[in-house]
């Protein structure tokens, strides 16, 4: 057993100030566990969302020494425990108490994306058929927990408050999901230059840098999403023949 202190952000709607609360940890604690601890035993009304404790409901995201992370996968022996541990909550999101912060504008956000809409059955028995190299293109996406923290690092959402046009990196991975999916047919370009508004990312990977599950975001999803905007919009031999065909089409309206 030792002593280590940690300063945790108290208060409502965005006003507080930090608390110091020195307490006992032992080996293999993690900060959830200090948490918990100081919840019980001098901070009985402190707020702070958990679930599942190992990682996978992403409900305990917070911010531990300025960078988000989850606090039931932050190790104690990770940090300096010989200065205060700094424990606060998103930065990107309305407060509402403590270290619980209002998330709900990520799921409307979800609401507005083209969901999955599958081609017609391939094969006589009503089934599809794919190569296991599609499926595991977009296995990887299909790991974020929404744990929102890949969100609460973005710059654009973070510093600019961006949210009303720009559906930040999480929701880029959700749509890249979709759009390398063999079987979608789903046409989401126009969606993602104007209401996702990829433009605004500048693939500066914090994102992927605080993933807990090791999402590639920006090289796997962003990239390839932001190349496919590119060749559709902005590529001058495409726009040559899209002007091209549109002048045919009018010489035959014309002529009719």
């Amino acid at each position: 057993m030792s002593a280590a202190t940690f300063r945790i952000w108290r208060g409502e709607r965005g006003d507080g100030r930090f608390e110091d609360y020195p307490t006992t940890v032992s080996e293999g604690m993690v900060v959830l566990d200090a948490v918990h601890r100081i919840q019980s035993e001098q901070a009985n009304d402190l707020a702070c969302r958990w679930n599942c404790k190992a990682g996978k409901c992403g409900s305990c995201s917070a911010e531990i020494n300025g960078k988000p992370r989850l606090m039931c996968m932050t190790r104690l022996n990770e940090l300096d425990l010989a200065k205060p541990v700094t424990i606060e909550p998103m930065r990107a999101f309305p407060h509402v108490r403590d270290l619980v912060t209002d998330v709900s504008w990520n799921f409307r956000v979800k609401q507005k994306i083209q969901p999955f809409t599958p081609c017609a059955p391939q094969a006589a028995d009503g089934t599809w058929r794919m190569q296991q190299r599609d499926v595991d293109r977009v296995q990887e996406f299909r790991k974020c927990i929404e744990c929102f923290l890949c969100q609460d690092v973005c710059h654009v959402l973070r510093d600019h408050n961006r949210h009303d046009s720009f559906v930040g990196p999480r929701f880029l991975v959700h749509v890249a999901a979709l759009e390398m999916h063999p079987l979608d047919t789903a046409d989401r370009m126009a969606e993602l230059r104007e209401a996702d508004g990829i433009g605004y990312c500048n693939i500066t990977k914090c994102c992927t840098t605080v993933c807990p599950e090791g999402i590639a975001i920006t090289d796997n999803a962003i990239i390839p999403l932001k190349e496919r905007v590119v060749d559709r919009f902005y590529d001058p031999l495409k726009a040559l023949v899209r002007l091209m065909r549109r002048e045919t089409r009018d010489e035959r309206r014309e002529t009719s």
